[in-house]
């Protein structure tokens, strides 16, 4: 199988791409804007029929566009999630209409949901800020493509290279910062009231494996995630453990932003077990532990005269 990963350098993606090598029989093409990438495609800015021809020449069986910002301008966000996966189904529509199409949504496309509820597919999407609401018209974009294409709506990921734009890969860089100094001191973080649903990264991975792999059609829609909901401050407090930090870790009073808008996130995913026999095997506590020993070695202070 010939297995186009669009957006492999990425954080989803790159575990991904290293999942899907692993398929027995797989050829990966890597395409985004990397200079390792071996299709340069910027689904930002390319024209549909010029993406077209790329995808005719290489003819793959599968492409899964894990593509998208997550920071930025309206414009920015509009550019990449929104139009990026419509372009992508236009191009494939032109050029290799049968590919199967597994493409990477997001939770923050639902909004508001009822404290205590899990969220299935059909609940209503009603997106709080300009990322929910690009990514929300991009998955619109490929269910409503026509092609054999499914949206993994996935929750939060926790992994290794989390981004800095996150709370797992912030704070993450904080706490290398904190504990390569004697005695460890104070990290200062936002608001951790919010509950969230987290996923590990390799599940991740394995989801988009198993999509690919199942015969036959696919659901147009399935929740990626741990099923469950916690304090963004067990994350926050369980990356300290990993850390062995044994300062403060101090919380902000003041709720702002999306923890006030969306203060509850926990998907409903019985569908993925059900149409892709999909469950998580990650713990939130093993998940933290992965992140911290990939990325939160800290590197040792040195005071001035100090010998190297």
């Amino acid at each position: 199988m010939r297995i186009l990963v669009l957006g492999s350098t990425g954080y989803l993606g790159g575990h991904i791409t290293e999942r899907l090598r692993a398929l027995p029989g797989a050829r990966l093409l890597r395409g985004g804007r990397a200079p390792v990438d071996d299709l340069r495609i910027d689904l930002a800015t390319v024209a549909p029929d010029v993406l077209a021809e790329q995808l005719a020449r290489t003819a793959p069986d599968a492409v899964v566009n894990c593509a998208g910002a997550v920071g930025g301008s309206a414009t920015a966000l509009a550019e990449v999630n929104a139009r990026g996966p419509a372009v992508l189904c236009e191009a494939l529509h032109a050029a290799v209409p049968t590919a199967r199409l597994v493409h990477l949504g997001s939770a923050a496309e639902y909004g508001p949901t009822a404290v205590g509820e899990r969220t299935p597919e059909d609940s209503p999407a009603r997106p709080v800020a300009p990322y929910g609401a690009t990514k929300l018209a991009g998955t619109l974009a490929v269910v409503g493509s026509g092609l054999d294409a499914i949206v993994l709506r996935v929750t939060n990921p926790v992994g290794p290279g989390a981004s800095p734009a996150g709370l797992p890969g912030r704070l993450t860089a904080e706490l290398s910062r904190a504990v390569a100094r004697t005695p460890h001191g104070t990290v200062r973080v936002g608001d951790l009231s919010a509950h969230r649903d987290f996923v590990d990264t390799r599940d991740v991975a394995q989801a988009v494996a198993q999509a690919l792999a199942l015969p036959g059609r696919l659901p147009r829609l399935v929740n990626i995630g741990s099923g469950r909901a916690v304090p963004a401050r067990d994350l926050a407090h369980g990356l300290a453990g990993a850390a062995g930090f044994t300062g403060r870790v101090e919380e902000a009073l003041g709720k702002v932003g999306r923890s006030t808008a969306v203060p509850w996130q926990c998907a409903d995913i019985g569908a993925a077990e059900w149409e892709l026999g999909w469950r998580p095997r990650f713990t939130l506590r093993e998940s933290l532990a992965a992140l911290w020993e990939s990325d939160g070695a800290p590197h040792p202070v040195r005071t001035a005269g100090e010998p190297r």
